[in-house]
């Protein structure tokens, strides 16, 4: 008898959770064979306390919400940092410069700045040659000892080659990666390649034959080998339907990257180089030249939160502590962060932070915790930079794909949202505006091996929340599991 009672009673409580939920979520969860018990959801109105609750399931359990977590990270780097604040890469000398030419080694010293691309770095050499500077007798030393971060052991997820698989660094230019741009020609039968960034040594193939059929898995037509770092190799071809894609790829010998990045700059601008480029530290006595001031937090945070750059959020989380004048360490990183969330969210479940990108297996967070921070992000001095750097719906970042899954749906432009997605993750974050004008904060976690099939289940959650205007779907569980939140 025992068995029977706990099946049944199994059966009425699982029938008791998919009643708590709307209708349209219920049968994307079903379709995708994705359990009540493996999501974990919290819509909450703006305009009233921080107890009135629209729609919660399962919302205090912890879960991995994946890119979700750069919200704890921008969030906090907008508290403790400030939304003007600015990377500052420092450029020394280490003897006197005569008529352009430096009597000694320049010293390029990284900040961590997060979003130091080609044309930023460009800009940069630009900036040292109106200095004065043309001609360096000795080296070119590049210093990134601002971040003390051990190379990472094994790719994420086995994928070596993906960017996000980049490691963070002090020094970091063009996010350590090679973007590679492929041209058709049609009338010649080939494609053209180009590479970006300028990179010393690198050879890469001017041209690729092209092929007929659809634009299907183009990379692997090419049957690219990236197994020398300096010598690209693509044996196939390119599928001409395509036109025109671009392709990053995590350059694989890390240490050499900015080095021959900064070689091939120099070189490009008419710079001449006596020695080398290499990594090492700052002389004590070096002589400061030039400052050379990043983008401010708040436009890093937009290509963090809309872009979900991992490399991004791992230096603003890195620069956390580092700012605190010590090199930059995640165990630092992960004391302060903690610090200022058990001082601004007292009583709430402490998250658990591992980088502070989401791209892990071990970060966790509840759902009530993440909607106690969209309630304060809203309500507080950094409320409009914090808003603004979310993907809008169907729009832009990584949501424009929702115009296509749900053109008629009320929430396109009309939602400020970040997504998360791992192998067996798929959560959304942000804000809804409803048909009403009312707006909501939107918290959702699946973590299964269907996680990825279920993300119809998210969409219907953000349309149903904007659809404030219709009779709300309230049986009796959802009502009283309402008014036991609303009594915590």
């Amino acid at each position: 008898m025992l068995p029977k009672m706990l099946i049944l009673a199994t059966l009425l409580l699982a029938q008791s959770t998919w009643a708590e939920l709307p209708q349209a979520v219920r049968q994307a969860l079903r379709q995708a064979q994705v359990p009540p018990g493996a999501i974990s959801l919290l819509v909450q109105p703006l305009d009233t306390d921080a107890a009135s609750v629209r729609l919660a399931h399962r919302e205090n359990e912890a879960m991995n919400p994946a890119s979700v977590m750069k919200l704890y990270t921008t969030y906090a780097g907008l508290q403790l940092l400030g939304p003007d604040y600015v990377w500052r890469t420092r450029i020394y000398t280490t003897g006197p410069v005569r008529d352009g030419v430096l009597q000694g080694s320049l010293v390029v010293r990284g900040s961590g700045d997060p979003k130091l691309v080609v044309e930023r770095a460009q800009a940069l050499v630009a900036d040292i040659q109106a200095r004065g500077v043309r001609q360096v007798l000795g080296d070119i030393v590049l210093d990134r000892s601002v971040f003390d971060v051990s190379p990472r052991s094994e790719p994420f997820d086995d994928e070596p080659l993906r960017p996000y698989n980049v490691s963070p660094d002090g020094l970091l230019l063009n996010f350590r990666s090679v973007i590679y741009r492929f041209l058709p020609d049609p009338a010649r039968g080939r494609a053209t390649v180009l590479s970006e960034p300028p990179l010393a040594g690198l050879e890469v193939p001017a041209e690729v034959p092209l092929q007929g059929g659809p634009c299907n898995d183009w990379r692997s037509s090419l049957r690219a080998d990236f197994g020398q770092p300096l010598r690209t190799a693509f044996a196939g071809s390119y599928p001409g339907s395509c036109g025109e894609r671009h392709w990053p790829v995590a350059f694989q010998a890390p240490d050499e990257f900015a080095p021959r990045v900064l070689q091939a700059l120099w070189t490009q601008a008419g710079g001449q180089l006596g020695g080398q480029v290499r990594l090492g530290h700052t002389p004590p006595k070096a002589q400061l030249l030039l400052e050379h001031a990043s983008l401010p937090l708040r436009e890093i945070i937009a290509d963090i939160n809309k872009m979900s750059n991992n490399v991004m959020a791992q230096q603003l989380f890195l620069t956390l502590s580092a700012e605190m004048g010590a090199p930059g360490r995640f165990e630092a990183s992960r004391l302060r962060l903690t610090r200022w969330w058990r001082e601004r969210f007292a009583g709430q479940a402490v998250p658990v932070l591992d980088n502070g990108s989401g791209l892990s297996r071990t970060e966790r967070s509840t759902a009530v915790a993440l909607g106690q921070l969209l309630q304060q992000a809203h309500q507080g001095p950094e409320a409009e930079a914090f808003v603004q750097s979310l993907a809008i719906a169907g729009v832009d970042g990584t949501t424009q794909r929702m115009r296509e899954r749900m053109p008629q749906s009320p929430v396109i432009g009309r939602a400020w949202l970040k997504t998360g997605s791992l192998r067996d993750v798929v959560s959304v974050a942000g804000y809804v505006q409803g048909e009403s004008g009312r707006r909501y904060s939107v918290v959702a976690i699946i973590n299964h091996p269907n996680a990825q099939q279920a993300r119809p289940a998210l969409d219907q959650l953000l349309d149903w929340t904007a659809r404030d205007l219709m009779i709300p779907e309230t049986d009796g569980p959802q009502r009283r599991r309402q008014a036991r939140h609303a009594t915590r």
